[in-house]
């Protein structure tokens, strides 16, 4: 297929809207992306949509409108909220998400009962909607996946030779995709940021909430109701790591590293190759640039970039949306003081992993020790023992571990005790030694709430036999001493739902996991 370059003439408009009206793909600019744009009534012309980007067919699409009237046929019902929104902002960018009518198909709404409709601001789009005749369909303009076009280099870059035509409008104005805002339930819910803010939202409908799914990611199996909610997304071939800390803990780290760029913010002072994307506070700049930085990472043959962290308010919240999802959330928090914080299940093996990650050049700060060391030679934790659990369990200045032991382990209450004294003495120790790229290994990192404290959290499970037979070997116990202390513990699921990633140490592929596990990190 050949795939015309038009321009914003009239004539070149119309020629995309034929191209429209006869079932064909054209991008276009809006004043977020670039679109690609389909009649919204034909499926089997939307179905191309999906086949061009590669696109999963349970992503809905974006109708666009050239008026504000376009909306009723293509929803049940214009409700007081929606209509309160089209009257305040449309044209905008902003989508609405409403119960859809008998108009819409399945494949523009991914299956769904409710469709997503916009009325772009930019008049090359809405110009070209009424050359169409139809309300068009319209996804960003680039391989799935692939951060979205923001002018058309990109669109011709990833779309030349499946689509019709594209429209070279120049540069989009704000560079990210629309607000979504869904309506269909009781309470307003933004599912995508952008442009179009909570607060100026909030300003006319009263109350609205933002999906977890903006900061967090989707959970398996849930659905996405709005494009741009899958977990990775708007990404680059090269690897995204965002780091949280201000501007000199940034640059510190940055230019600590080897073999990476940065992309951060035009004012930092950086050592190392660097892309920027827009200025420290000013969000609308990051937003312009954002998409276009990440394109630049690839063609510059960057194969990892540690990225500055946008503030999480106003259109911040969209820019770190996007750049968190292109990190396939992948953050290494410089305000906590752990980049792992490595536990698990009695004899999964944990020292093992630690081993190994120390070979690999992470600092191993052991819980264990310290929690040795501060019950040594009459240590600072003495007295708040003696007061807890008797003046006799410190005799010459040395702790009496066995009779500390069956008073602090005879109820649950008495442990709760032991561990209130205990773990804020040892996580003080633990934070005084760490030094970046630090790993906390604890045993007990939930239950001391250090977890708090590390940037990603690694539990170490294994096969119940293979660690029964472990606890045996290494303690010298029966097989029924050891499955107590099995049940004593966390289960495989807990571990599994509260920590970051899993290592299964089964003697199969750990070595392999672990060596992810650390490109994935650092």
């Amino acid at each position: 297929m050949e795939t015309k370059i038009l321009k914003t003439t009239s004539a070149d408009i119309k020629t995309a809207g034929e191209i429209i009206k006869n079932g064909g793909l054209v991008a276009f600019p809006t004043e977020t992306v670039y679109g690609l744009g389909a009649n919204a009534l034909n499926e089997q012309a939307v179905s191309k949509i999906y086949a061009a980007k590669g696109r999963p067919s349970d992503n809905p699409l974006i109708v666009h409108i050239a008026e504000k009237e376009d909306i009723i046929p293509l929803v049940k019902e214009v409700t007081p909220n929606a209509q309160k929104l089209i009257d305040a902002f449309f044209p905008a960018p902003l989508t609405i998400i409403l119960p859809k009518s008998g108009k819409i198909g399945k494949t523009v709404s991914g299956g769904l009962s409710t469709v997503a409709v916009r009325m772009p601001q930019h008049p090359v789009a809405r110009a070209l909607i009424k050359a169409a005749g139809a309300p068009v369909a319209a996804p960003s303009a680039n391989t799935s996946g692939l951060p979205s076009p923001t002018n058309a280099k990109y669109v011709i870059e990833d779309m030349n030779g499946k689509i019709d035509a594209v429209i070279d409008g120049g540069s989009c104005e704000f560079g990210i995709e629309s607000t979504v805002i869904t309506l269909a339930g009781e309470t307003p819910v933004i599912l995508r940021p952008g442009a179009v803010t909570k607060d100026m939202l909030e300003e006319v409908l009263g109350k609205v909430e933002i999906s977890k799914a903006v900061l967090e990611g989707m959970k398996n199996g849930e659905t996405a109701t709005s494009p741009g909610m899958k977990y990775k997304h708007y990404s680059p071939k090269a690897k995204i790591i965002i780091i949280n800390g201000n501007k000199e803990k940034y640059e510190k780290f940055v230019n600590s590293r080897s073999n990476a760029f940065a992309l951060c913010f035009e004012d930092d002072k950086i050592n190392i190759p660097k892309v920027t994307f827009g200025k420290e506070g000013d969000d609308l700049s990051q937003s312009h640039s954002l998409f276009n930085a990440l394109r630049k990472l690839d063609e510059l043959g960057a194969e990892k970039a540690y990225a500055r962290n946008p503030k999480l308010s106003g259109v911040g919240l969209a820019v770190y949306n996007r750049l968190i999802r292109a990190a396939a959330f992948n953050v290494i928090d410089l305000d906590k003081p752990f980049v792992i914080g490595l536990t698990g299940q009695s004899g999964a093996g944990k020292s093992y992993i630690a081993d190994k990650l120390k070979r690999q050049g992470f600092n191993i700060v052991d819980a264990d020790y310290y929690s040795k060391k501060i019950t040594e030679n009459n240590s600072c934790v003495f007295p708040e023992l003696q007061r807890e659990f008797g003046k006799d369990i410190a005799k010459d200045g040395k702790l009496q571990r066995q009779l500390l032991a069956d008073r602090a382990f005879a109820s649950p209450e008495s442990t709760a005790k032991l561990n209130k004294i205990m773990h804020p003495a040892i996580l003080k120790l633990c934070i005084e030694a760490a030094e970046f790229p630090c790993v906390l290994d604890a045993p007990q990192l939930f239950e001391s709430g250090a977890n708090g404290l590390c940037s990603k959290t690694v539990a170490v499970i294994a096969p119940e036999e293979l660690r029964l037979k472990r606890i045996m070997k290494r303690d010298g116990i029966t097989k029924e001493q050891a499955k107590q202390r099995i049940n004593a513990q966390h289960s495989e699921e807990f571990f599994k739902e509260n920590s970051d990633f899993i290592i299964i140490n089964d003697g199969r592929d750990t070595d392999i996991q672990i060596k992810t596990l650390s490109e994935k990190i650092v």
